[in-house]
């Protein structure tokens, strides 16, 4: 294996040293596309392979389309003396395995170098970037998410996770691999951050660990809710809020430049989406934003019975959601009369509901079961016309950890508008009062807080964690 560089003429990985780590899963057969994906991106991609991998997929096709020898023996030689591996762990500019079977996350997360992709991982500086598949039950399994945390919180891996669907068991759950682009974007994120750590690093005090803005959410899933709902009085009109989606789109699209997945569920939105970039899911009422919000986060798009673990780390819910809708839509368009009595029923509060369900707490507020896990960070909003006094009532009601509310009867803040003045409310009681700002640099500053927040999450995991390896 010569780790030469040279093969992409452009695009986001141009110059750029990628090794593709492939672990026996069905899904291997995948990576090839990836590798086809990651050349197109102007990447030089050298492969290595699991013994198991081996199984499902021969080393010829990714020797082919890499041109380069796969490494597959993990005490092979080169030529001149050198060990395989070390010679691409070394010169990597990346490191992506996909896929990556229980078995590989369980050895990975317990140092044990028995094939070439561990021993690479083991032996890099560089970032490395997972895309775990597996069975459903195999995902969900307390060790497996035991070894996926700490991998991301004690080696710094990036976990691009596993979407759900059918599986090879011929079951349906979360366990497929990841979608390809959201993996290649995961691995430009990475070098990116690197990029701009090592550039940076002369200007850093020695044991600076914050990243840098520009990449402080890799291997983040960020859900984001924008737009406004409708709800059907009859097949013409509807109730609705003039909620245009700008401050929601804007929040995606900051994430988006931080190196997250993103999620975007867009309810009538009135800007331009970035869905070459984003999951978008498009929503018009209340009931189809709740069933595909729990659908992005658990799952689960009816009412979740106890799920054990969260499909994202971040929910930021900015949509304006009407908290009424008719009680019995008309199937025909109403025709005019003296009159109309309507009937409205309220909508479920979804914000409290998703907050209810992560920290494993029953209608009442009363503690039923453990918490999901990683621990997500719920950020809402709350649209105020004069004091934004009940927005402090807001966020202990709802428990979430962030609350933006907005006085959207100011002029130049709120719907429609490019601009707004917020209030950043935090569960400690902090209160962080912005000008008035674009709202893409607001959204900015309230990434920075959902990055904070997560730092300090799995800070504490950590912690939590080698407490209960020293008991």
């Amino acid at each position: 294996m010569s780790a030469s560089r040279g093969l992409g003429t452009g695009g986001r990985l141009a110059g750029r040293l990628v090794a593709l780590g492939v672990t026996g899963s069905i899904a291997a057969y995948r990576a090839v596309e990836l590798l086809r994906l990651l050349t197109a991106e102007g990447a030089d991609v050298v492969v290595l392979l699991s013994p198991s991998a081996t199984r499902f997929m021969g080393p010829l096709t990714f020797a082919a389309l890499s041109r380069h020898p796969v490494e597959t023996e993990l005490l092979e030689l080169l030529p001149d003396g050198r060990i395989g591996h070390i010679v691409i762990a070394d010169s990597a500019d990346v490191i992506v395995v996909a896929p990556a079977t229980a078995h590989w996350l369980g050895a990975m997360a317990n140092g044990l170098a028995g094939d070439v992709v561990t021993a690479a991982c083991l032996a890099t500086s560089a970032p490395v970037v997972v895309a775990p598949a597996m069975d459903g039950d195999m995902w969900k399994h307390p060790a497996t998410q035991a070894n996926v945390a700490r991998l991301r919180d004690a080696f710094g891996y990036v976990i691009v996770a596993p979407e759900a669907g059918p599986l090879a068991s011929r079951q349906s759950g979360v366990g497929r691999l990841a979608g390809l682009p959201a993996i290649v974007d995961a691995v430009v994120a990475a070098v990116a951050g690197r990029r701009i750590r090592q550039s940076n690093a002369a200007a850093r005090p020695p044991l600076a660990t914050t990243p840098p803005r520009e990449a402080d959410l890799v291997g983040r899933h960020v859900v984001v809710t924008a737009g406004g709902t409708r709800e059907p009085i009859d097949p013409v009109r509807y109730i609705g809020n003039r909620s245009t989606g700008k401050m929601g789109v804007a929040i995606a699209e900051a994430a988006l430049e931080r190196g997250a997945a993103v999620t975007l569920i867009a309810a009538n939105v009135g800007v331009s989406l970035p869905e070459d970039r984003a999951r978008v899911v498009r929503v018009e009422t209340a009931g189809e934003l709740r069933a595909e919000l729990l659908d992005a986060l658990f799952g689960e798009p009816g009412a979740p019975g106890a799920p054990e673990t969260a499909r994202f780390d971040v929910l930021v819910m900015a949509a304006a959601v009407a908290d009424f809708t008719p009680a019995r839509p008309a199937g025909q368009k109403l025709t005019r009369g003296k009159g109309m009595n309507l009937e409205l029923q309220p909508t479920p509060d979804l914000l409290a509901e998703v907050a209810r369900i992560a920290r494993g707490l029953d209608s009442t507020g009363s503690a039923t079961r453990a918490p999901v896990r990683p621990t997500p960070v719920l950020v809402g909003f709350a649209a105020e016309t004069g004091s934004l006094d009940r927005a402090a009532d807001k966020l202990s009601a709802k428990r979430v950890d962030l609350l933006v509310a907005n006085d959207v009867a100011e002029a130049g803040s709120g719907f429609g508008s490019d601009t707004n003045r917020v209030v950043i409310l935090d569960a400690a009681g902090g209160r962080d009062e912005l000008p008035l700002l674009p709202k893409r640099e607001v959204a900015d500053r309230l990434l920075d807080r959902v990055a904070a927040a997560l730092d300090e999450r799995d800070a504490a995991g950590q912690t939590a964690r080698m407490q209960e390896a020293q008991q």
